[in-house]
């Protein structure tokens, strides 16, 4: 890697490890903490790379990138942020980064990043002014830091602009339909209408006729897709066929395999094909456990905002919450902590309480597939798929088969001890394996046990 690298972080060790990195691998670096040095710097004629933060002490990075794009036109920045939302991934893709990694990064993906804009031939179009999405208090925020959420996030930056048909699929509550209206709210449409089309609004003979004329260029959004019947479907590839000059764009919902439907015959191949130009997968929240903390602060801080009382997470609560399924996604994952708000007076929610708001709940998965086959390995199996097809035909980082069994034995070694009530003894006898070796395991992957009664 050849090149001199701007780093701006008010992280000190951040700055450190970048800074030691960088010249490891052959570049000059400079690394400050203030925006206004790094500005100086751009404006002195350093650098080939600004690797930036967005939140600085002086300045903000993402503002900083249309300044950056004037004064020095085709200089690469890659954004790293702590602000894990898709609002985030958006603007910096809005203000020309060249790239966005949340934090914490995977510092071998930073540098495989930083070593591509190093070699990338220098853009000349003007960086644009980030724009701001102010989703509703009503939505489900679209917050996540882990690789399912910001791979994600990254599509959808890459989609909003163009006329692709897009397909967003995802268990009920994941927040599809967010998805949608944020493709649309941040493209080159978004000053024209969104549409949500319906069952009904397709009825009639001038269904069809009515919903384009609604739309006027805009956005359309047929919501379940997969539940319309065959005469609903028809109209839609008639109209979609009929799309001249000024046509809206297309995007459709579905929670339902619309493959699946096809081969039992209740979903037409033709419509999927139209509909399907880019697909977008919205992870279930189990798929995704490392983001339920940030999902529980901003539900339990936005019911702070509507005057409700000030509560927070206990350990044991949290970990609880953790280890729950979630079969109804971030939107049951919101009621329910609206719930532990309303139905609590301390500061702090116990284990307790956490217990008997799901208690009262399903705690099973949704059944998969038409309930064909082994669920567990079939899980796994689209787990890892997906794994695979997130990284863009790229192999994943080596240590595949260990960072695998890390993720299943970890949660199969924390529900086995609850369920025998921290007794490792039990525990081991429960799972078919030597005391010594539960102990190391508890040890090695920093797994917490609680003895108490288990009342079974």
């Amino acid at each position: 890697m050849d090149g001199t690298v701007l780093v701006a972080d008010d992280d000190r060790t951040i700055r450190t490890v970048l800074t030691q990195a960088l010249t490891r691998a052959g570049c000059k670096v400079h690394a400050t903490s203030s925006m206004v040095t790094l500005m100086r710097w751009v404006d002195e004629g350093k650098g080939d790379l600004v690797i930036s933060d967005v939140i600085m002490p002086d300045g903000n990075g993402l503002e900083a990138l249309p300044q950056i794009g004037t004064r020095r036109p085709g200089l690469p920045v890659i954004v790293i942020s702590a602000q894990n939302t898709i609002m985030t991934a958006i603007q910096a893709a809005e203000a020309e980064a060249y790239d966005y990694l949340p934090k914490p990064f995977d510092l071998p993906d930073l540098m495989k990043r930083a070593a591509r804009a190093l070699d990338t031939p220098r853009r000349t179009a003007p960086a644009v002014p980030a724009r701001d999405f102010d989703a509703g208090e009503g939505d489900l925020p679209l917050v996540g830091r882990t690789p399912g959420m910001q791979s994600l996030y990254r599509l959808v930056a890459r989609v909003m602009n163009t006329d692709l048909p897009v397909l967003i699929t995802g268990e009920s509550g994941t927040g599809k339909s967010l998805i949608a209206r944020a493709v649309h709210d941040f493209s080159d449409r978004r000053s024209r209408p969104f549409i949500v089309a319906t069952a009904s609004d397709l009825a009639g003979a001038d269904g069809p006729t009515g919903i384009l004329g609604r739309a006027r260029g805009g956005t359309i959004l047929f919501d379940e897709v997969g539940d319309l019947d065959d005469e609903a479907q028809a109209r839609i590839v008639r109209m979609l066929d009929g799309l001249g000059e000024d046509a809206p764009r297309v995007m459709a919902t579905s929670q339902s395999d619309l493959a699946q439907h096809i081969e039992l015959g209740g979903f037409r191949a033709d419509l999927f094909y139209r509909l399907g130009g880019v697909q977008i997968n919205v992870p279930a929240l189990r798929d995704r456990v490392e983001d339920i903390p940030l999902l529980a602060e901003h539900f339990l801080a936005r019911a702070e905002r509507e005057g409700l009382s000030a509560r927070l997470l206990g350990d044991e609560a949290l970990a609880l919450i953790r280890r729950y399924s979630w079969p109804g996604n971030v939107r049951q994952l919101e009621n329910t902590i609206r719930r532990l708000v309303l139905t609590g007076t301390d500061e702090t929610i116990t284990r307790e309480e956490a217990e008997t708001v799901l208690g009262n709940q399903p705690a099973m998965e949704p059944l998969q597939n038409g309930g064909q086959g082994d669920r567990l390995q079939a899980s796994v199996a689209q787990h890892l798929r997906r794994y695979f097809d997130l990284h863009g035909g790229v192999l994943p980082p080596p240590g595949l088969y260990q960072r695998i069994l890390r993720e299943v034995e970890t949660p199969l070694i924390e529900i086995a001890l609850d369920a025998t009530g921290g007794n490792q003894a039990k525990c081991a006898d429960l799972l078919g394996i030597n005391r010594n070796t539960l102990r190391k395991k508890i040890t090695d992957l920093d797994i917490r046990v609680t003895r108490r009664r288990k009342l079974m």
